[in-house]
C-alpha cells in the first residue's frame, strides 16, 4: 500500500500520481495488488482503502509535506501499530532527509530545525529511508529512483503532426533559471522555431498557494520575457494527459530545479518526456548522471553550452535524425527503468 498526499491525487497536476498509477498496473502481472491509503473515491483511477489488516508493506509517499491529508495523526497511529517496523518503507522524493543544502536559489530545507524535524518524522517511521538517486548524501539511505518508464505508453513519432515546436509541461516551481537557458537559445532562430507554450501553475502569475507557503520566491518567471517571445501559457493538466500534449511539439525540454540536480535526482518528467512523440531536449549539467540513467546515446540530446540554437534549430528541420536515437534510449529504459523492474526492486528492499 502507497501512502500519499491524498490532495495532490485528486489534482491530479503535481507529484507522482501517473507513477502511483503505474505501479498499480504492473502489480497485477506480477501477481500483486497495490493499494493507496485513503477513503474510497471513484472518480480517481486507484484502488483505495483505510483497511491495514491485510497490508504486507506500507510505502510512504514523501514530497513537499509528510503530511497525507487534513486531521492525519489518526492515520499515522494506525500505520505504526496495524504494518511492522520492517515492511514500512519511506521515499523521500525531493532529498529532504539530508541537512540543509543549497543551489542556485534552491534549498531543501529553510533551516537545519526542518531539516531536523523531517528526519525525525521519517526515522520514527522505518528504517527503510530510499530517495530516488544513485548516490545518496547519508549512507543510511538506499539508492531507489522509484520513478520508471513504461514502453506501453511510447508514442511513436510523427513529425508531420505537430502543432508547437517547443512545449514545456510542468509547473514553473523554481525552474525559470532552466526555462531561461533554453528560450535564450530558442530566440535567435525564433521564427524558424513555430509555435511556443508551457503548461502549469506559475508562468504568468503566482499559484493561489504561494503566499500561504511563503515560496513566492520560487515560481519567479520573467512574465514580460514571455510575452515577447510569444509563448502561450496554458493551465495545469491532469496526469493522464501530460503523455499526449508533450507529443503536441516537436521537442520538450527536460527540465530540473537545481536542488535535484545538487542531489542527482530522478523526476517522473525525465521518463514521462522520452515516452511522448517529442524529442527530450536535456538541459542538466551533470553529463555523467545524464548517461547513467539514459545511456550513452543520450548525449546527442542535451543542449549544448556553445551555440545552443544549432541543436535548436536542427530538431525543427530535421526531427527524423533524433528519431533513431529516441528509439534506442527507449530500449535502455525499457530493459533499466521499467516500473515492472522498480516494482521488484522495491520488494527486494520490503522483505530486506
Amino acid at each position: 500500500m502507497f501512502a500519499y498526499h491524498l490532495m495532490a491525487l485528486h489534482s491530479g497536476t503535481v507529484g507522482s500520481a501517473q507513477d502511483l498509477y503505474q505501479y498499480t498496473q504492473v502489480a497485477k502481472d506480477l501477481g500483486h495488488e497495490v493499494l493507496v491509503y485513503g477513503p474510497p473515491d471513484l472518480s480517481l483511477p486507484f484502488t483505495f482503502s483505510l483497511d491495514l489488516a491485510a497490508v504486507d508493506a506500507l510505502v510512504f509517499v514523501f514530497e513537499w509535506t509528510t503530511h497525507l491529508r487534513d486531521g492525519d495523526r489518526l492515520d499515522f497511529a494506525r500505520f505504526v501499530t496495524k504494518v511492522p517496523r520492517e515492511r514500512r518503507i519511506v521515499i523521500d522524493c525531493d532529498g529532504a532527509y539530508n541537512d540543509p543544502i543549497s543551489a542556485n536559489g534552491d534549498h531543501n530545507h529553510r533551516d537545519a530545525a526542518l531539516s531536523r524535524r523531517w528526519t525525525e518524522v521519517c526515522d520514527s517511521l522505518s528504517s527503510k529511508i530510499c530517495q530516488p538517486t544513485l548516490r545518496p548524501l547519508r549512507s543510511n539511505v538506499i539508492p531507489f529512483l522509484f520513478y520508471g518508464f513504461n514502453p506501453k505508453r511510447a508514442e511513436p513519432y510523427e513529425a508531420e503532426s505537430k502543432e508547437y515546436g517547443m512545449m514545456y509541461v510542468g509547473h514553473s516551481k523554481l525552474r525559470w533559471s532552466a526555462m531561461e537557458r533554453v528560450l535564450r537559445a530558442v530566440e535567435p532562430v525564433r521564427e524558424q522555431v513555430g509555435r511556443l507554450a508551457v503548461v502549469g501553475h506559475g508562468w504568468d502569475a503566482l499559484p493561489p498557494w504561494a503566499a500561504a507557503m511563503r515560496i513566492e520566491e520560487a515560481f519567479y518567471t520573467d512574465y514580460a520575457y514571455l510575452q515577447k517571445l510569444g509563448v502561450e501559457i496554458f493551465p495545469p493538466i491532469r496526469f493522464e494527459h501530460v503523455i499526449p500534449w508533450m507529443s503536441r511539439a516537436v521537442f520538450n525540454p527536460v527540465l530540473l530545479r537545481p536542488i535535484f540536480q545538487r542531489l542527482q535526482l530522478v523526476t517522473p518528467r525525465l521518463f514521462e518526456t522520452v515516452s511522448a512523440s517529442t524529442i527530450p531536449l536535456l538541459t542538466m549539467d551533470d553529463a555523467e548522471h545524464v548517461r547513467q540513467i539514459y545511456g550513452e546515446e543520450i548525449m546527442e540530446l542535451i543542449l549544448p553550452d556553445e551555440h545552443p540554437e544549432r541543436r535548436i534549430l536542427d530538431c525543427v528541420r530535421h526531427p527524423e535524425r533524433y528519431v533513431g536515437i529516441l528509439k534506442d534510449i527507449r530500449r535502455h529504459l525499457a530493459g533499466q527503468h521499467s516500473h515492472t523492474r522498480r516494482l521488484k526492486e522495491l520488494i527486494k528492499i520490503v522483505e530486506s
